[in-house]
């Protein structure tokens, strides 16, 4: 059974569902955030469990509770391991005590602004305010100096409160020159607790990922296992089960630092699926029905590299500026080695109320060149017109010679591509 805004109404998902049923308006305040007519939609089709996708209520605790307590279960992790690492305090704290390393900066909420320049005067400058609440790069401040430090704290503890209900932030030393390296974990409800290898995501513009490629073209074997043990460890020591992600940063002399953990599926899941073999989603919803699915690190196995560009109607040259509006054609590429999720077609209207992805295009090859070469011509042949997108942005990307010689990092697409 499927939900839809009155926006989603010519949703292609809804053509595939046995069921649909209408759960508001456009504004997602009164329809996809809208607790208490899911429940209702849910309870009408007498579902047995909800998958909250990876958005809106994917990381809200109070909804997986609101389920939990209505006898439906939440394809997710627990109640308290949502909570446990939707406040980044206190998931920096459970990182510590795993013997995960993270990245220097305050031990807890900052209540004072002297303490602030405290802090930072340690730590030592450049350092980012982080909300302690926050996700998806929101509300995060770079700072270099402490005048700005303080012009900054009132900022964004107002931000805070607005975007996440919670005005609580910290501080982190900016690790400069860093790759983003996450790792896929599945954990079971009996005890069984693996990582899926990892993916890099140091291509990104404003902390909001635009490429993703599995495995990292900077790890070595030694590290990739260090910190794949990291990620293992902290999810059991969080009573973690279902799908997730841990985040790490890698700086220049091969040190990671614990940054956050996603406690859901994340949108770049399908370039894990790629080199693995292994359907993300059906490993949550077996986890959820109670299965012990045996997990054994050593039988995770990995083939080949996998690259994903994330397709957006955004205006790359006006600063990734949103564009909704009728797409024309729409046709996206095929062949062996290639694969696109999307919910868009020709003719479709893209709402201006939700987020700009239009399609996820993910390639497999042999290696880290066969995948970029198949990413490039794929990216060629995809027919989208109607509206801008970020497809010739992501081919400026793959034909940059700090990409394919992997010498990029999350600075790469300000200082290269956005001057």
């Amino acid at each position: 059974m499927a939900v839809y805004s009155e926006a989603d109404r010519d949703a292609v998902y809804l053509r595939l569902a046995d069921e649909a049923y209408c759960i508001g308006p456009a504004e997602v305040g009164k329809s996809y955030l809208r607790l208490e007519n899911i429940i209702a939609a849910a309870e009408v089709a007498d579902v047995e469990a909800i998958h909250p996708g990876y958005g809106f209520l994917a990381e809200n605790a109070h909804f997986a509770d609101v389920c939990r307590s209505c006898q439906i279960a939440f394809i997710g992790p627990p109640v308290e391991a949502m909570e446990l690492f939707g406040n980044k305090v206190k998931a920096r704290e459970t990182a510590k005590n795993a013997d995960v390393p993270v990245v220097p900066g305050s031990e807890g909420p900052i209540a004072e602004d002297q303490e602030a320049v405290e802090i930072a005067h340690g730590i030592g400058y450049p350092v980012i305010i982080k909300a302690a609440s926050g996700g998806g790069g929101r509300g995060m401040r770079t700072i270099h100096n402490d005048a700005s430090l303080l012009s900054n704290m009132a900022a964004a503890r107002a931000e805070a409160r607005i975007a996440f209900g919670d005005s609580s932030v910290y501080i982190e030393k900016l690790i400069e020159g860093a790759h983003h390296v996450e790792f896929q974990i599945l954990a079971d409800g009996h005890g069984n607790v693996v990582h899926l290898g990892e993916r890099d995501c140091s291509v990104q513009r404003r902390h909001q990922k635009l490429i993703e490629e599995s495995p990292s073209p900077i790890l070595t074997r030694k590290l990739r296992e260090e910190m794949g043990r990291s990620a293992v460890r902290l999810v059991k020591a969080a009573g973690y089960t279902s799908a997730g992600t841990v985040e790490f940063l890698v700086d220049g002399n091969g040190r990671f630092y614990f940054i956050e953990v996603n406690a859901r599926v994340q949108v770049e899941h399908p370039v894990t699926e790629m080199v693995t073999g292994l359907d993300i989603i059906e490993e949550q919803l077996r986890i959820a029905a109670g299965e012990d699915r045996g997990y054994r690190q050593k039988d995770i196995r990995t083939t080949g590299h996998a690259i994903e560009c994330r397709i957006n109607a955004e205006d790359p040259d006006a600063n990734f500026a949103p564009r909704p509006g009728r797409l024309g054609m729409f046709f996206p590429p095929t062949g062996i080695g290639i694969r696109v999720d999307s919910h868009a077609y020709a003719g479709y209207v893209i709402p201006p109320q939700y987020d700009s992805l239009l399609a996820k295009l993910i390639v497999h090859g042999t290696d880290r060149a066969d995948a970029i070469g198949k990413a490039r011509r794929a990216l060629d042949d995809f027919v989208l017109d109607g509206v801008p997108s970020t497809i010739p942005f992501h081919k400026r990307v793959l034909e940059h010679e700090r990409f394919q010689k992997a010498e990029h990092d999350t600075r790469f697409v300000d200082e290269e591509l956005l001057e």
